[in-house]
Formats: C-alpha cells, structure tokens, sequence
C-alpha cells in the first residue's frame, strides 16, 4: 500500500508539472516531434521475501520491445512502451557435494509508461508504472554440478494473479541522437499470488534492468 501511495504521489506530481510547464512554455510541440524506437536489455529479478521464500535470489533474463517518446513540454516527455520481460526468481542449494538450482520462470508483457525530465539533452531521468500481463510461468530444477535438467514444469500461469502493476524508477544517456544506454529499477505493487492464505505475507515481483535504446 505505502509503494502504492508513493506511485501515485509521484505520478500525480509528475502530471502537475507536465501539465503546469505546458501551458507556459514557448515551444510548439508536434506529431514530427515524437520518436519511436527499440530497446533490449537484462532483467535481475527476484521476488519480495516471506517466511516461504527465505533462500530465494535473483535470476537473470531479459526484456525486449518498442517505445515511443513523447515530447510535452520543455525537458519533458512521455515514454510508453511495449516489452517482452522474464521476471522470476532463483535458489540454489548444495546436497551431498552437488548444487542444485530451483527457478521460477514468470514471462509478462509489460506496459510501462514513463515520465522523463531531460537535465541536459542527452540525459534523462524517469518514473512511472508498469503495467504487466503474465503469459507464462514455467519452474525448472537443476543439478548445476552436472548441468542435468531434473524436472521442468508445464504452464502453470493460472495458478497466479496474471496482471501486474509496479513503479518504475530510472536514468538513460543518449551517447548520439539515436543511441542510448538505459537503467531502471521495478519495483512490484500487486501480489502475484492467486490465493492468497489468510495473514500471509504477499509475493511481489522486483527487477533491475539495464539495455540499450535507438531512437529512429
């Protein structure tokens, strides 16, 4: 609820101050202002802790899609985007001299929509929410010693909540007019479990992300 709260004061502050420069800027904005491109990166995601998750670490995975920047004031834009992203999570233990590995494999197509403030031209920091639509949710055991898959698990996404809110937070730098270097930190909102027990503590999805962008 308290990183609820803070998305919305943040977006609300965000839209004020958008809203508030537009209509005393001197900058006429047009359709031939906006800037579409392609981004891809790496995901470091884990899930929020509970009394079940204590071993659980990070896994990696990666994000990938389209974007569309813009401008709506002087040093502010809009960013939407559309992303293929792995989320999930992974553990790894040690039995007898050998390491295993669990991992939750949980896919989405995420609906980010940031908002950015240009400090100088090329540099930009943002936030937002992240908007995700679950499309698979896999599990997969290893032995990491020998590198043998022991079991993998079907498509068990019906078992979770399938849509996902978050807050994002991040920075880029564009090196030239068309290439970028991105980072951005997601942190969850809703739950992702479907039934979840009574006084139970909720699981959350949590990403760190860094890719690069072009800008056509």
């Amino acid at each position: 609820m308290k990183k609820l709260i803070l998305g919305i004061a943040v977006l609300s502050t965000s839209l004020a101050f958008a809203q508030t420069t537009t209509t005393t800027t001197t900058k006429s904005m047009s359709s031939s202002d906006v800037r579409f491109g392609i981004k891809a990166g790496m995901n470091v995601s884990s899930l929020s802790k509970n009394e079940t998750l204590e071993d659980q670490g990070s896994k990696i995975g990666f994000n990938a899609g389209v974007f569309a920047n813009i401008p709506i004031a002087e040093s502010f834009s809009i960013q939407p985007e559309v992303l293929y992203s792995q989320y999930g999570d992974k553990y790894d233990y040690v039995v007898a001299g050998n390491r295993y590995s669990y991992a939750n494999h949980l896919d989405y197509v995420t609906v980010p929509v940031m908002f950015q403030y240009n400090f100088i031209p090329n540099l930009y920091v943002e936030a937002g929410p992240e908007f995700g639509f679950m499309v698979s949710a896999k599990n997969k055991a290893k032995n990491e010693t020998n590198n043998d898959v022991l079991a993998e698990s079907g498509n068990y996404k019906d078992n979770f909540n399938t849509f996902n809110v978050g807050i994002g937070l991040g920075a880029g730098y564009y090196f030239t007019d068309n290439i970028g270097i991105t980072a951005r930190y997601v942190a969850g909102v809703t739950d992702i479990a479907k039934d979840r027990p009574a006084n139970s503590d909720a699981v959350r999805n949590n990403a760190f992300q860094v890719g690069l962008a072009y800008k056509f």
